[in-house]
């Protein structure tokens, strides 16, 4: 979107049409500087650093071509255009080549085309930085993660550390949802990894995943999750995506990385989306049990879901699931290590009783702690890991 407060500078030794155009495009509610030589503009633009430059191309002492490269001179990105009355073709190429946003003919018989160029320019200037911003972000990310896995081979220590400053901040509170999390691994190391995070203004991701195995191994695949999220979330950020996003996207995005990097590894997987603006939640499963459970009103039930795991078959599609978020709710994500500390003989009767469990811990983390013994715990067979998000709990 433009930017219609933004700060303009024009340069140009016609004080008429410098005066005429400032006219028009303060109407139009943008912040208007005048400089009346190339040298001058030279003072206003380092001064006050515009938005975006109009220069004029003929202009004594300096004309507009020069004034553009010394602009460069100073490393600066912001958009120039250039106009001028000569029309020849060669200044035309010279002023795009010297990175030039727009070149326009005088006299401008429709003012809106100038108005209509400088949103142009400004719409480009915001999205190169934004995907510049991206890109460096993208970079650290690719940079701390490739840390992460040298640190894993290096030392277990280290690598635990790693994964505790991979996982999100618990609890993490925004807009009116708590999101919390626990994981316990079996050895020092954990297969089981939880995240999320906010995808644009409007909606939250969220995922659970169980790598198969235990310990180092299947520690590098979480470290491996995080930068396949980190860069899918790029990637959809930077190609303006985000109204597809859904979790199936990011299932089948890190089936086909699994596979790719031929590690021997798959996932259980349980991916979600929040919509704050309608307050509806998109999941998706990837073979994972036990099914998320659901919270309301003093009664838990698991949700609807099914799906292949992830990392396993190069041709497995997922499923969006959809449902509407009451006012007062919460939704528990555990890995099946979970199941270890429940009665029963059979896996059909521990999980029977896992609503049950939530319920009696009326819907939070610090409830399931307590009625599953978290704090008691001796050695586990299996990693445990937890992700509770809620909103308006008593």
């Amino acid at each position: 979107m433009h930017n219609s407060s933004a700060k303009l500078l024009i340069i140009d030794d016609d004080k008429v049409v410098r005066a005429s155009l400032a006219a028009y495009l303060e109407d139009s509610g943008f912040q208007v500087l005048q400089a009346g030589n190339a040298l001058q503009g030279l003072e206003v633009f380092e001064a006050e650093e515009p938005d975006l430059v109009i220069c004029d191309l003929r202009m004594p002492q300096i004309d507009g071509l020069e004034l553009i490269r010394r602009m460069g001179e100073q490393q600066s990105e912001t958009p120039v255009i250039v106009m001028s009355g000569a029309g020849v073709m060669s200044d035309v190429v010279e002023a795009l080549r010297l990175g030039a946003a727009d070149y326009l003919i005088k006299p401008l018989e429709d003012l809106a085309v100038l108005e209509h160029s400088v949103r142009r320019a400004l719409d480009r200037a915001r999205l190169r930085l934004e995907n510049r911003r991206y890109r460096e972000k993208l970079e650290v990310a690719n940079r701390e993660l490739q840390a992460s896995l040298s640190l894993l081979q290096e030392d277990q220590n280290a690598g635990r550390q790693v994964q505790l400053n991979m996982l999100p901040e618990t609890p993490w509170e925004v807009d009116g949802l708590c999101f919390a999390h626990k994981i316990i691994p079996s050895l020092y190391l954990s297969g089981d990894f939880v995240d999320y995070f906010r995808i644009d203004e409007r909606r939250l991701g969220f995922y659970l995943a169980d790598v198969s195995g235990h310990g180092a191994s299947s520690a590098f695949v979480t470290v491996l999750l995080k930068f396949m999220t980190t860069r899918l979330l790029y990637e959809f950020r930077r190609n303006g995506a985000f109204p597809d996003f859904k979790p199936s996207d990011v299932l089948a995005h890190i089936n086909r990385g699994l596979i790719n990097c031929k590690l021997g590894k798959h996932v259980t997987m349980l991916g979600g989306l929040i919509d704050l603006a309608d307050d509806r939640l998109t999941y998706c499963v990837g073979g994972h049990l036990p099914l998320p459970v659901f919270y309301s009103n003093g009664e838990a039930t698991y949700l609807k879901g099914r799906g292949l795991p992830v990392g396993l078959f190069q041709d497995a599609s997922y499923e969006n699931y959809e449902l509407q978020l009451p006012a007062s709710f919460s939704l528990t994500l555990v890995s099946d290590g979970v199941l270890d500390l429940l009665p029963g003989e059979t896996l059909k009767e521990k999980e029977a009783v896992l609503p049950e469990r939530v319920r009696a811990a009326g819907g939070s983390l610090d409830g399931l702690r307590q009625v599953l013994g978290l704090a008691q715990l001796g050695e586990m067979p299996d990693d445990i890991a937890l992700l509770v998000l809620n909103r308006n709990l008593a």
